[in-house]
């Protein structure tokens, strides 16, 4: 009787969510954590026998050595030739090291790995494997051809099964292996459908398993959920040494490569690349795609140097008033938050005394397609909102930075150095920040420290008046 009731209890039924990973306590037509419908599937569960059970010691395959014992040159990282993404991943890809890249459909992910693919091919001297789960070979191929992705060391497949995908790795023994994407890829043998939550783990781990015995290089392409997270269980990010985020907008050229976590090199790294009719290609100097260049001045616009990672991008801010409304106006951005240009807008016309906005509509946005969320943009909003109303045109080489407050001070904000160096490089002459970032400005431009909003607006008039600023 004891030994049927402990059996009972050691393999007992349990209901998961396979979207999620969720075990709610009974089935559930809907996920309570997730929301998705018909998502919870049974389990069965494995429970302990006893909570005093004692693992027995064995022999290790590698005993351990000292520190100073142990090689790094099996670590060293392996450049992929394509400039940008080595750059996010701390000089290239490291044997064995397993990546994922995760983004939005058709933002270009399988386009860049291609071309890593190649590179790869052509320059590491060990042969790279495609896999693809979403695509024939054929329809590769075709892209390969636009992108002269066509090298005899680059060998694609397209595989579902986990069981065929390691029979390409004994046939081909690659140094680099691809895998667009996991969620297609299904483990024999183990529960749920491709894609669910332990499809995923189950595949993940394998293909990491591997990836350290044979010191392969793997990059893995994970989906997205509606909220830009990375689909599947967080375990996921954690079995992986690299998470990259792919973004991007359909309406732009512009792509950027995120680095979220990486156990190689820094983590806060951000590589620029450019889609065109013939691929993807990488833009070491991008600050040029987010200014526009005008014969005169013109009211309206202002520039700032966001911090993308550790990366200085100076962009460019634009805001239109338009003509006085009745009931709420419009308040619209692109490419700016809207929360802030809502708090700017109100601290502009309280503390300034000049600008009247309430019954105003106010459109703000960015140029090239770059997304600033940064509070270090809210003067150059301010500035750029200011010219706009007051159809004063700012100077054509000032550049402004700093956070708003309430009470219309001018805070300070993270690397004004490099942000004034980025800045200089470029040929702006006239720099407005907050107070105490006179010391960290580089030769060749001038600094002027702003305390307020108001002292900022009276610069920004004389700085434009010295500098060919002209009032429309």
């Amino acid at each position: 009787m004891t030994t049927s009731r402990t059996a009972a209890k050691a393999a007992r039924p349990a209901f998961v969510c396979d979207a999620c990973g969720h075990q709610p306590p009974k089935w559930l037509g809907r996920c309570p954590e997730c929301g998705e419908w018909g998502s919870v599937i049974e389990s069965t569960v494995s429970t302990p026998l006893g909570a005093g059970r004692v693992v027995s010691s064995r022999m290790p395959a590698e005993p351990a050595r000292p520190i100073a014992q142990i090689s790094a040159a099996p670590a060293k990282a392996v450049p992929t030739n394509v400039g940008e993404l080595d750059r996010v991943l701390g000089g290239g890809l490291v044997p064995g090291a397993v990546v994922l890249l995760a983004g939005e459909p058709g933002v270009g992910k399988s386009t860049l790995l291609l071309d890593v693919a190649q590179q790869w091919a052509a320059g590491a001297g060990t042969p790279s494997l495609v896999v693809s789960g979403e695509e024939s070979v054929s329809q590769v191929r075709l892209r390969a051809e636009r992108l002269g992705a066509l090298h005899d060391k680059l060998f694609l497949a397209s595989e579902s099964d986990l069981g065929a995908v390691l029979g390409h790795l004994d046939a081909v023994k690659p140094g680099l292996l691809i895998v667009d994407s996991v969620q297609t890829i299904s483990a024999p043998g183990t529960e749920g459908v491709s894609g669910g939550v332990t499809q995923v783990r189950a595949v993940t781990a394998a293909l990491v398993g591997v990836a350290k015995e044979r010191g392969i290089a793997t990059v893995l392409v994970g989906h997205v959920t509606k909220d830009g997270q990375v689909a599947g269980p967080r375990v996921l990010e954690h079995l992986v040494d690299v998470v990259l985020h792919f973004e991007g907008d359909k309406h732009s050229s512009l792509r950027l490569v995120r680095g979220v976590k990486n156990r190689y090199g820094a983590a806060d790294e951000v590589g620029c690349f450019e889609m065109n009719e013939s691929g993807i290609a990488s833009l070491p100097d991008p600050s040029g795609l987010f200014l526009t260049r005008y014969n005169e001045p013109v009211p309206g616009t202002c520039v700032t140097v966001a911090m993308e990672g550790r990366r200085a991008l100076v962009t460019e801010v634009q805001a239109l008033i338009g003509a006085e409304v009745q009931g709420s106006p419009r308040r619209t951005v692109s490419g700016l938050d809207s929360a802030r240009l809502a708090m700017v807008l109100a601290v502009l016309e309280r503390r300034t005394k000049q600008l009247k906005l309430y019954n105003r509509e106010v459109f703000a946005a960015t140029v090239g397609g770059i997304r600033l969320i940064e509070p270090s943009a809210d003067l150059a909003m301010a500035l750029a909102v200011a010219s706009g109303g007051l159809d004063l045109a700012m100077a054509p080489h000032l550049v402004a930075i700093g956070e708003v407050g309430l009470t219309g001070e001018i805070r300070r904000v993270g690397a004004v150095g490099r942000r004034l160096a980025e800045a200089a490089r470029l040929g702006f002459k006239v720099a407005l920040v907050p107070p105490g970032c006179a010391p960290e400005a580089p030769r060749g431009i001038e600094v002027i420290e702003v305390s307020d909003l108001r002292s900022a607006l009276q610069s920004a008039a004389r700085a434009s008046a010295a500098h060919g600023g002209d009032r429309k």
